[in-house]
């Protein structure tokens, strides 16, 4: 067999294992490996090659390389606790920036505890354990999990479609996880456990800084909506992947549905409610990440806004972009729209302070095929019982609005924090919840296809982390977009659209772990969705234009 690597070709026997072909290459990297993918598609470095293909090595410096060395880290600590027969069973909760905050279910976990389990992972690592990924068939998995007793990975024995079952053993310990993991604990020697509330907080670097740790930064108000919407889900008894299949199995997911469209209502009532309360607030401010639901958000603020007797009026800021020749520009010489400086500042304040001082201003249109604001006499003035809402990406960072006084302005920050789970151990992360809506919009309303929409995605991150993520704290509210049974909907529009992505393309990598997701979760009818839903944005036919 042939085999490419960078710009070497390797005659192989069949079977012969990545770590063993590129020993010298993962040795010898400037970052740790940890995966590799293989004719575009992520594997184990301890997978065997059974025909040709390319090899691309995966370091802990690139975003999946590093949820690889967060994964195997769980494992590892659930592998401690376990060693030490421990009486602690954790629940893998959410990610607070580079931690991974882990619920204890029913207790809270003593410090000599902890502080035994730190000695215990720590040992492991240094042992630099083999992790064996072990397939099996449907009969082999049923023998399996009759003869063990467990839950571990049921989930993917559960779906009749998979055709293997797969575990991850590691000396006598085994479990399952939704992604690969690395082929040995050693490599994940950077790490830091410590208690958080009842459970336990793990730290790891950031894959910016993959040889050292990061420093952490708690969202206070971030974690404050995610374990709002948890503890609702909770009671609810709808959290991870196989209740949600259960509702939908047993015909109960309409309920399901509505309480959770019921939540969302309430929440932006109480946001309308609190902004009416406040007659000092003259301006609503709404930014958040691609595909958190912005516009349908605005919109129903702005009907409970009216309940409360106050007249919404947007205002784009898209319209105050500088002229294009003063556009600046980035590291490789392309025009950088998403900076702050991109916009007319000077100009959007001057509006600002004049509308809510009373004053008439006529308003420009940027015209993004010439590059320049034309005004064509559209004039605005608010009256008495109206308030200005703006929503874009830097509407939370106050240069924006720099001449506006703080209590007059009221920051909204909206994101999709996923609160569903796998299972105990796996977190359905709220950066694939977003790109599995904007590939969906995108190839619905956009024309572009999700090979697009995954090639162009980390420029989107790059621009939420330089411009959203850094303000988010400074919102005076934040609402959860989220909905706990909005993969279930997505999933049967998305999973053609990802399988017109060829083995052929970069992108394939990154569809199958998508469509590896989507899988697990039982499809509902989009006719389902309630006509006012978030997720109307996304699925389409909802009572708002766009």
């Amino acid at each position: 067999m042939k085999i490419q690597f960078r710009e070497k070709t390797f005659e192989v026997n069949q079977k012969t294992k990545i770590s063993d072909l590129l020993k010298d290459e993962i040795e010898n990297s400037e970052h740790p490996v940890i995966a590799a993918i293989f004719n575009n598609e992520y594997v184990n470095l301890d997978y065997e090659v059974e025909e040709d293909g390319t090899i691309k090595l995966v370091d802990i410096s690139e975003k999946q390389g590093m949820k690889i060395y967060r994964r195997t880290l769980i494992y590892i600590l659930s592998k401690a606790i376990r060693n030490l027969d421990l009486d602690y069973n954790i629940i893998v909760d959410h990610q607070l920036y580079n931690a991974t905050f882990c619920e204890v279910e029913g207790k809270e976990i003593l410090e000599d505890d902890l502080k035994k389990i730190n000695e215990e992972m720590r040992r492991i690592i240094k042992k630099d354990i083999p992790i064996k990924k072990v397939v099996m068939t449907r009969d082999e998995a049923k023998k399996f999990y009759e003869e063990t007793g467990t839950s571990k990975g049921f989930l993917q024995y559960a779906l009749e479609e998979n055709k293997e079952i797969k575990m991850y053993f590691c000396e006598d310990y085994f479990n399952y996880c939704y992604g690969e993991l690395a082929n040995k604990t050693g490599i994940t020697r950077i790490f830091e456990i410590m208690k958080y509330k009842d459970g336990i907080l793990m730290r790891y670097p950031d894959s910016s800084k993959p040889e050292q740790m990061s420093k952490l930064i708690q969202y206070k108000k971030i974690e404050w909506a995610l374990d709002e919407y948890d503890d609702i889900h909770k009671i609810l008894n709808m959290n991870t992947v196989y209740k949600l299949n259960k509702a939908v199995e047993e015909d109960r997911i309409k309920d399901v549905i509505m309480l959770d469209e019921a939540l969302h209502e309430k929440k932006i009532a109480n946001i309308a409610d609190k902004i009416a309360k406040n007659r000092n607030i003259k301006m609503v401010l709404i930014a958040g990440p691609s595909s958190s639901g912005k516009t349908t958000f605005a919109k129903r603020l702005g009907i409970q806004l009216r309940i409360n007797r106050i007249k919404p009026v947007t205002i784009s800021v898209d319209n105050y972009f500088v002229e294009r020749k003063d556009t600046p520009k980035d590291e490789n010489g392309n025009y950088d729209f998403e900076c702050i400086e991109a916009i007319d500042l000077d100009l959007f304040n001057d509006h600002l302070t004049k509308l809510l001082n009373g004053e008439e201003v006529e308003m420009p249109e940027f015209d993004f095929y010439e590059g320049t604001k034309k005004y064509k006499g559209k004039k605005l003035k608010l009256e008495k019982d109206e308030i200005l809402v703006i929503e874009g990406i830097h509407c939370l960072n106050d240069k924006l609005t720099s001449r506006i006084p703080k209590e007059q302005k009221f920051k909204i920050y909206i994101s999709a924090l996923t609160v569903l789970n796998m299972d105990r151990y796996t977190r359905i992360s709220s950066g694939d919840t977003r790109i599995i809506r904007r590939i969906v919009r995108d190839y619905q309303f956009r024309g572009y296809s999700a090979k697009h929409t995954i090639g162009n995605w980390w420029m989107v991150n790059r621009g939420e982390v330089k411009n959203i993520f850094p303000f988010q704290e400074e919102a005076d509210t934040i609402f959860n977009t989220s909905l706990i049974y909005e993969l279930g909907v997505l999933r049967g529009l998305a999973i053609p659209m990802l399988e017109e992505i060829t083995k052929e393309d970069e992108e394939y990598a990154e569809a199958r772990r998508l469509l590896n997701l989507l899988k697990y979760i039982r499809t509902i009818p989009k006719e389902y969705v309630p006509s006012n839903s978030l997720l109307k944005e996304f699925v389409g036919g909802g009572d708002f234009k766009y």
